[in-house]
């Protein structure tokens, strides 16, 4: 509730949430089918690979659903691969999907335009060029002219709404039902079913065809990336949400895409081999049984949300050169903002014009344009699944390591209440059946069950104890299979990757030279700024700091640059191998409304939390340690009734860490704590304060 007065009330629910991502994905099938029946392999069985694909989807989602409230700065891939493994991953990441925006700018925008000629065949004329053959130039520059409208667009600052994409994402949903009703009424029952067996003749189901077109499938979802980008923006519970809202999207694009290209590519298959046609198959198919109409209007709703997927795309592109220039990837001039619209003119520039150069590249060749497109796909995707797998799999051993130091506890304890009650001179029955009482206590503290006393309320305490053992057994075993399951789904996203990075050598050769051109500069631009001191550390969310249990805390206070320093030292020259994280709780000066699509990190608005981080990586870096540390940010409001020392205490209640390090005259803010013993160190006329607890 907060999150939404925050916000003005503007953020968005399951339905908007649908739209913005179905308003992306759900425009694939406008030219997904004509590409994978042209593609050799493929051919008839394009409907058949849409089908079988459409269950990795599924599992996607799964994956995806997590993300967004796992990251509520949002980020995507960016922040996943970020805190999965590094800082470098996740500039890769970033790389990947800005490959994946600037084809899908290109490849809609053109798409779109298509469409658009069937209503205006004159835009279609093609026409024979020297030295480059037959290329539908009106098309082409009409589809340029449209790229610049749109970046025009967005340097004004009219971006796109929410409610506009629900707009056009109903009435493309409306539009595909049209077809797919119509299409049904003009065919029997048995004409419908005989078509799955049509697509299996005169096609060999090899091997190699089941890799290149489960691979080449995956072009048909592409948009589902868009869901992690508008975490900032989305209501809670965010969980709640996002899996709402992919339940739609799944329902909505079950229904309507593999069912369309199936229809599409066997009853229209002149026009899907004509490589002209073929990008307007949907709008055909419509044309067949439901006449000009219905052809026209499809048309016309299709090339406008293709339009607008493009949009989205640029949207998406600039954001993220926003989001990797104050990660200090790419350079500050990335994000500075023209006067008179208060918007980054360098980052639509770029947005805008390099899927401009990408079509001049290729001429205009849709065809070209989808081969080139699977590796920022597929690779975003494979990275943010992995990413996913590797979090996770950190959550069940610091779970496992948590219950293992709680039962060597246990016993301890239970040992030392044993010589107690002997030195007391207790008998030996009495002394059993404490600790065995003291024990079941405990143990029902960790697995849920309650052993209680005698009478009504023992019987009472021992059925919610089973109850409650019981539900956190199931809930486990769902979070097992949900892992294992996730395992499957990184397996088929990167052997379909790896397909295409073989059998699509454009696509590898294009994507590739991007991503390390862009990964080049990050590390130059980062190396760069790190000698300078201005380098931007990469922070954690906090719902990751319960997996930290073997780490050290060490707390940074706003305003104490003297005292950060000491505490940075003492860590590091205590703390050796042992992983540190460093805590700062601050309040960001005057952060903006987070918008959709945009990584919107509270902790880039707070120059006193960024100095602070930057100290204390110096002084790890400059000591050589063989650990990198974590950095942890928690943002308050200006009017919060929340302190700086609750902040503190929850996180050192979440981390259960082994030492809590803070500087000696701060050590009154940490009151609530109650470690086992505090030790203090001199360091540089000043004092640390260590408190070690054993948990």
């Amino acid at each position: 509730q907060g999150d939404e007065n925050s916000h003005g009330g503007n953020l968005l629910g399951p339905l908007l949430c649908w739209a913005v991502v179905f308003a992306d994905i759900g425009t694939s099938v406008y030219y997904v089918p004509g590409l994978l029946y042209q593609t050799p392999e493929i051919g008839k069985l394009a409907g058949f690979f849409v089908f079988l694909t459409m269950s990795v989807f599924v599992l996607l989602t799964l994956k995806y659903a997590e993300v967004t409230h796992r990251f509520p700065q949002g980020g995507g891939v960016v922040t996943v691969a970020a805190s999965a493994f590094n800082k470098w991953a996740g500039a890769l990441g970033g790389m990947f999907i800005l490959v994946d925006y600037f084809l899908t700018a290109s490849i809609s925008s053109l798409s779109g335009m298509q469409y658009l000629s069937v209503v205006l065949p004159a835009m279609g004329t093609t026409l024979q060029v020297p030295l480059f053959g037959p290329i539908q130039l009106p098309l082409l520059f009409i589809t340029i002219g449209v790229l610049i409208l749109l970046g025009v667009l967005n340097w004004v600052g009219v971006s796109e709404s929410a409610k506009v994409s629900l707009i056009g994402a109903v009435v493309a949903f409306i539009s595909d039902i049209a077809v797919l009703i119509t299409v049904f009424a003009h065919m029997s029952l048995g004409q419908v079913f005989a078509l799955f067996p049509q697509m299996f003749t005169n096609q060999r189901l090899t091997g190699l065809t089941l890799l290149v077109g489960f691979a080449g499938s995956f072009l048909a979802f592409s948009g589902l990336e868009s869901i992690s980008q508008l975490s900032p923006v989305m209501k809670t519970p965010r969980k709640k949400v996002a899996g709402i809202a992919l339940f739609l999207v799944v329902i909505t694009i079950g229904i309507t895409s593999p069912f369309l290209t199936m229809f599409s590519t066997l009853l229209l298959p002149k026009q899907a081999a004509n490589p002209i046609l073929s990008a307007q198959l949907i709008s055909l198919l419509g044309g067949k049984w439901g006449g000009v109409i219905l052809q026209t209007e499809v048309a016309i709703s299709g090339s406008a949300l293709l339009v607008f997927a493009s949009n989205t795309a640029i949207i998406g592109a600039y954001h993220v050169f926003l989001a990797l220039s104050r990660l200090s990837f790419f350079p500050a001039f990335v994000l500075k903002r023209n006067k008179m619209r208060d918007t980054p003119h360098y980052s639509i520039m770029l947005a805008t014009g390099i899927p401009i150069g990408v079509l001049l590249l290729v001429l205009g060749n849709i065809n070209i344009l989808g081969d080139m497109y699977a590796f920022g796909l597929l690779g975003a995707f494979s990275l943010t699944c992995l990413g996913m797998d590797v979090i996770r799999n950190r959550d069940r051993r610091s779970i496992r390591s948590l219950r293992e130091r709680k039962r060597v506890y246990i016993a301890e304890h239970a040992q030392q209440q044993a010589r107690d009650m002997r030195l007391d001179g207790l008998s030996a029955a009495s002394s059993d059946t404490s600790t065995a009482s003291q024990n079941g206590n405990y143990a029902g503290a960790i697995d849920g069950e309650a052993t209680g006393v005698n009478g009504a309320s023992s019987q009472a305490a021992v059925v919610r104890g089973k109850n409650t053992a019981f539900s956190k057994r199931m809930h486990s075993l769902w979070l097992e299979v949900d892992f294992w399951l996730g395992i499957l789904t990184t397996a088929l996203v990167m052997i379909a990757w790896g397909t295409n990075l073989v059998f699509k050598p454009l696509a590898t050769a294009f994507g590739g030279t991007v991503a390390l051109i862009g990964m080049v500069i990050a590390i130059l631009n980062y190396r760069s700024e790190q000698r300078q001191g201005q380098a931007t550390v990469h922070v954690i969310p906090l719902s990751s700091v319960d997996v930290l249990s073997d780490y050290a805390l060490a707390v940074l206070l706003p305003q104490q640059d003297k005292h950060n320093t000491m505490v940075a030292k003492a860590a590091v020259k205590h703390l050796g191998t042992r992983p540190i994280a460093f805590l700062y709780v601050g309040t960001p000066k005057d952060p903006p409304t987070p918008r959709p699509f945009e990584y919107y990190e509270p902790y880039l608005y707070d120059e006193d939390a960024r100095r602070a981080f930057r100290n204390a990586d110096d002084v790890v870096r400059h000591a050589k340690a063989k650990v990198s540390p974590s950095y942890i940010y928690r943002a308050l409001a200006e009017n919060s009734t929340v302190q700086a020392n609750e902040i503190v205490q929850s996180v050192w209640r979440a981390m259960h860490p082994h030492e809590l390090l803070i500087s000696s005259e701060d050590v009154d803010l940490l009151k609530d704590i109650n470690p086992d013993r505090i030790r203090y160190e001199l360091i540089n006329g000043g004092s640390v304060a260590h408190l070690i607890s054993r948990w």
